[in-house]
């Protein structure tokens, strides 16, 4: 009986380890990359874009986030969300070369935001902050809008979240955010909306950033490794009481 009891102890403890190290597996999964979400995709419209950032360092905070903005596809107008504790910069250059926007030569525009945390506001470990920008018009349905982003550390490391993703293909070690414009609704036109109205393009569908889909997993994971730890505390509960009797 003693050793029917141990086996069953053993077993229950093997459970509830492999479930720990499913659910660090899931949760390191969730929060893995820089990533974007559009509010909208819609062709010619505007939109607010919002930017996922999860501190992955061990050792020092995330200080300072820069995105990068498309140059052949320029935005014509952006605004970045106040996020108390650090300040936002859009910075605007000269365009490589001219590059037509809505019937107009646009020749400099947008081309970074800057978020940059305030003395004592830096991301800390097992924290996140989420960024965001209105920016308009985005470009014809079928566009891969990439936002390369550098996430600068206290400890001097810089990481570039800049590798394009390949359709069909595995998903890069930095994968850059990214998002695919979509057609406008009920229309071949590029009508652009004030920014105010983007909201109400809200319906719009929208892509998200390679690393979405690894971050709906890592939740997954996540509610699955939470249930086979609540079973396996239920089985060793059941072989403490059996041994007892």
């Amino acid at each position: 009986m003693q050793k029917t009891t141990t086996s069953r102890t053993r077993r229950a403890a093997a459970v509830i380890a492999a479930t720990a190290s499913m659910m660090a597996f899931g949760l390191g999964a969730a929060s893995a990359h820089v990533g974007v979400t559009p509010e909208s995709t819609m062709e010619g419209g505007y939109t607010e874009l919002t930017f996922s950032v999860p501190n992955e360092s061990e050792t020092a905070g995330t200080n300072k986030i820069k995105v990068e903005l498309p140059t052949d596809t320029p935005f014509t107008s952006v605004r970045a969300k106040p996020v108390p504790g650090w300040t936002a910069k859009v910075v605007t250059s000269e365009l490589p070369k001219p590059v037509e926007v809505q019937g107009t030569t646009v020749t400099e525009a947008p081309t970074a935001v800057v978020w940059t945390a305030e003395d004592g506001n830096a991301l800390q470990q097992e924290q996140y902050q989420t960024f965001s920008i209105s920016v308009g018009t985005l470009p014809e349905a079928g566009t891969t809008v990439m936002l390369p982003t550098a996430q600068h550390y206290t400890d001097g490391e810089v990481r570039n979240w800049s590798e394009p993703a390949v359709e069909g293909g595995e998903e890069p070690e930095s994968p850059a955010p990214s998002f695919v414009t979509t057609a406008a609704e009920g229309s071949g036109g590029h009508h652009a909306p004030e920014p105010a109205s983007a909201t109400e393009n809200s319906e719009a569908a929208s892509t998200s950033s390679a690393d979405t889909t690894g971050q709906t997993l890592g939740w997954v994971a996540l509610g699955i490794g939470v249930l086979g730890l609540i079973a396996g505390l239920a089985a060793l509960v059941r072989t403490r009481g059996t041994s007892k009797g």
